[in-house]
């Protein structure tokens, strides 16, 4: 038994859950419109009540957008989006539609609330990374879906998908819905190079430190919960680093993009590929704000080729040497247990808690570039840091 302090912060955690609102590949302009305004048109039951409503909304200068079409037509779209929401299956994995969408880049689905623009790669990074898209519009929904106790959402997954047996409900009840907030923003998406990530996976070297990793996992989660050993997978190297790779450039875009960095979050898209799921390997780095105007445009305006190229480099510059080396790069979970964060401290990788999935874990700057321990790990050249 151990004592804890009845106001610890890890006596509770919320489980909030997140996703991306994305267009329908099938939907025609109408489809598109009426899914905007679900909010207002879901609960409409009777094309009468359809026509009243518009005509009020229109009288007040709402919903104009739908002025060119016919009541019955809309009422029909109505009907469909009605009928697709009651088929469709809640799936477990939120991410990989997300990513689909984003890797895909189609602009031919842009709307109101999701709009894309590709934009070149930088040229010091062209055998890195395969696209950089400038997400100008999104709208994220975040869910609270119940508490954890003592161990955080990040312990578990990226998305939190967090056992039934550790997720106290949010009610004593099976709900019928959830309090759920949603907000409008931008963002960037870099996408890696498949091929040039599979090179740096296979390596003696890196497959080595992926057992080192999973190890010092296994050890973590018995020194805090023995249950939850063969209940949580541990991350590969491709998550941990894009995910590192995310916190440093994260912490370079918020000096200049008008926004703190504690506003700045990420979404990382890490999944080898197999019979059963599609490769993913990018990170969108987003900020998004409750008003229904969203945000400035102020992260976006950084994704352009020239910017994000010097952007990127400042990045790989900035944690080459770390303001607590050589103890921050010498250091790993093995020394202590208690961390799941190799070399990495809140000098050089960590972020705040609202813009990190994984609660500052499974973090290594040495993933990136050479550090004062080790020069055998990283994936970017480390001629790219020598001129900045």
């Amino acid at each position: 038994m151990k004592t804890m302090l009845l106001g610890a912060s890890n006596s509770w955690f919320s489980l909030s859950l997140s996703a991306l609102s994305l267009p329908s590949s099938g939907s025609n302009k109408l489809a598109q419109l009426v899914d905007s305004a679900w909010i207002q048109l879901g609960h409409i039951n009777s094309i009468e009540i359809l026509e009243a409503i518009l005509n009020a909304f229109q009288m007040s200068g709402q919903l104009q957008e739908f002025l060119p079409y016919a009541p019955q037509a809309i009422w029909i779209a109505i009907q469909d989006k009605k009928a697709d929401v009651t088929t469709t299956e809640f799936k477990d994995d939120l991410k990989t539609p997300e990513w689909q969408a984003l890797s895909l880049a189609n602009t031919a689905l842009n709307n109101s609330d999701w709009q894309l623009q590709a934009v070149p790669t930088p040229p010091d990074f062209q055998d890195y990374f395969e696209k950089i898209i400038l997400v100008e519009k999104l709208r994220e929904v975040r869910a609270l879906m119940g508490f954890t106790r003592i161990q955080s959402p990040g312990d578990f997954t990226d998305t939190g998908d967090v056992p039934k047996e550790f997720r106290p409900p949010i009610s004593r009840q099976s709900p019928t819905w959830i309090p759920a907030t949603e907000v409008r923003g931008e963002g960037i998406f870099i996408q890696f190079k498949e091929n040039t990530l599979q090179q740096w996976e296979n390596q003696s070297q890196i497959q080595k430190q992926h057992h080192q990793v999973k190890e010092a996992h296994r050890n973590w989660l018995n020194q805090r919960n023995p249950d939850l050993v063969d209940k949580i997978a541990c991350p590969d190297m491709r998550y941990m680093l894009i995910h590192s790779f995310a916190h440093a450039l994260m912490r370079q875009l918020a000096l200049e993009c008008g926004y703190n960095a504690a506003s700045l979050r990420e979404r990382v898209y890490a999944q080898v590929g197999n019979a059963e799921q599609i490769a993913q390997a990018g990170v969108l780095i987003y900020t998004a704000a409750p008003d229904s105007e969203g945000t400035l445009g102020g992260l976006v305006h950084l994704g352009t080729e020239q910017t994000l190229n010097h952007h990127i480099r400042q990045a790989l510059a900035q944690i080459h040497i770390c303001a607590s080396d050589p103890l921050c790069a010498d250091h790993t979970p093995a020394q202590d247990r208690t961390s799941l964060h190799w070399s990495a401290c809140h000098a050089c990788l960590f972020s705040p808690e609202t813009s990190c999935e994984r609660g500052n874990k499974f973090l290594d700057r040495s993933l990136l570039i050479p550090t004062l321990s080790n020069d055998q790990f990283n994936f970017f050249n480390a001629n790219l840091i020598d001129h900045v």
